[in-house]
């Protein structure tokens, strides 16, 4: 049964397109890729300084990505290697056949980190360009046009890019000069360019400079400038702007009372934040305890974790949220349905917990909806959460609810 908050999420979700209800209810996931509470089959083309430091997260970018059926992940050798569900195309392979083990793109080389939106993929080049494949309706591959692309298509007019990301149906590339371009689905303004209008080709996000880092939520974008504040831009209906009201913003404006952030981290409609003393502030969207205060109660400005610290690297999901500390061990909390918090059960956590031990160390975190992934130090992944369409690439199909190893290896490091 839909409560009143997810049939605001299904709702809130639904204005343009009607996939989105798709995934506004968050968490549950058919194992057999039918329509279920949380999000139905895929492909229908539809559209976040101490006295002794703590160790600088790391600002490279994933090097496996984590989707909402399917999964891309880059070899040190710069391949890229796909898995799971197909029907747009996501897997890049030149077919829409879903698959349950990694195999390799055919012609795309030189690939150095990776990005996922629910149903498309993005790649990094090491000569600056991106590459993306995929669902196309809201023009979020970049290329130009709407059409659905099985196999990689440069995105147009981008140079000079360091780090990519994607969420929903929008895309964001940062750039050398630190300047950011978004492209794709912008009913809520999430692009940044001061209008609602898709935007097929990548498009300047309005009055920002000397960004660091960038993280997109599925309605709204945030940004991390050098001097360690934070902007954000687009739907703002449960706070996760942070700007202590729920007004939606079209254009890039500074998150009040946030200041000394390494790094960031966005979930669908919640936000972390790294401060340089190891501590964390998180705001937006709490029904499922995903900003780790042990409510349910969202919040319209970022409010600080209560008992974590020493955190070195953050990752948000759809509804959940992870942080590593200094020691390498994680911490998860929040949505718990497929076990994505790979705790070995499958409840809701309210405050952060611990993680299973197998996944202490990992370099690299990515988690979308309902699964996650960690790059470990020797190239292996480690998955664990829903698993309907192959995506953990385990080749089990089983749901997962403690870290199992992806039949993949010598993975990039960040």
């Amino acid at each position: 049964m839909f409560s009143i908050d997810s049939l605001r999420r299904v709702m809130h979700g639904s204005l343009l397109v009607g996939s989105l209800a798709l995934v506004a209810c968050g968490g549950g996931d058919g194992g057999d890729g039918t329509a279920t509470p949380d999000g139905g089959t895929p492909g229908d083309g539809t559209p976040s300084q101490p006295n002794n430091p703590l160790p600088v997260a790391t600002l490279a970018g994933i090097t496996a990505a984590a989707g909402r059926f399917h999964s891309v992940a880059v070899k040190a050798d710069g391949t890229v290697w796909t898995w799971g569900a197909n029907e747009d195309g996501q897997l890049g392979d030149g077919t829409n056949t879903n698959r349950t083990t990694p195999a390799q793109i055919g012609g795309l080389a030189g690939v150095t980190h990776v990005a996922t939106g629910e149903y498309h993929s993005l790649a990094l080049k090491a000569d600056g360009s991106v590459w993306a494949w995929g669902n196309n309706y809201s023009g979020q591959l970049g290329d130009g046009s709407t059409s659905f692309r099985n196999v990689p298509v440069q995105v147009a007019g981008l140079a000079g890019i360091k780090a990519i990301y994607a969420n929903g149906d929008h895309s964001m590339a940062l750039k050398d000069d630190g300047t950011v371009y978004a492209w794709g689905w912008n009913y809520y303004g999430q692009l940044g360019d001061g209008s609602t209008a898709n935007r097929a080709t990548p498009v300047q996000v309005s009055g920002l400079s000397g960004i660091k880092q960038i993280a997109s939520g599925y309605y709204h974008s945030i940004a991390l400038k050098e001097d360690g504040t934070v902007y954000s831009w687009g739907d703002n209906a449960v706070g996760q702007l942070g700007s202590g009201d729920t007004t939606a913003r079209l254009t890039a404006a500074i998150v009040p009372g946030l200041t000394g952030v390494s790094f960031i981290a966005a979930g669908w409609d919640h936000n972390l934040a790294l401060k340089s003393d190891g501590t964390v502030a998180a705001w937006g969207y709490n029904s499922y305890s995903q900003l780790g205060d042990g409510t349910t109660n969202d919040r319209l400005a970022p409010a600080a974790i209560a008992g974590l610290a020493n955190v070195v690297k953050l990752q948000a999901g759809g509804d959940h949220s992870f942080a590593q500390l200094a020691d390498g061990s994680l911490r998860g909390w929040g949505d718990n349905e497929y076990g994505q918090l790979g705790n070995g059960a499958t409840a809701t956590v309210g405050t952060p917990s611990a993680v299973a031990a197998a996944a202490t160390g990992a370099t690299s975190l990515s988690t979308s909806l309902n699964h996650t992934f960690a790059v470990m130090s020797d190239g292996s992944l480690k998955a664990w959460g829903a698993n309907s369409y192959g995506r953990l690439g385990d080749n089990s199909g089983a749901h997962q609810h403690s870290p199992v190893n992806a039949q993949i290896s010598n993975l990039r490091q960040p």
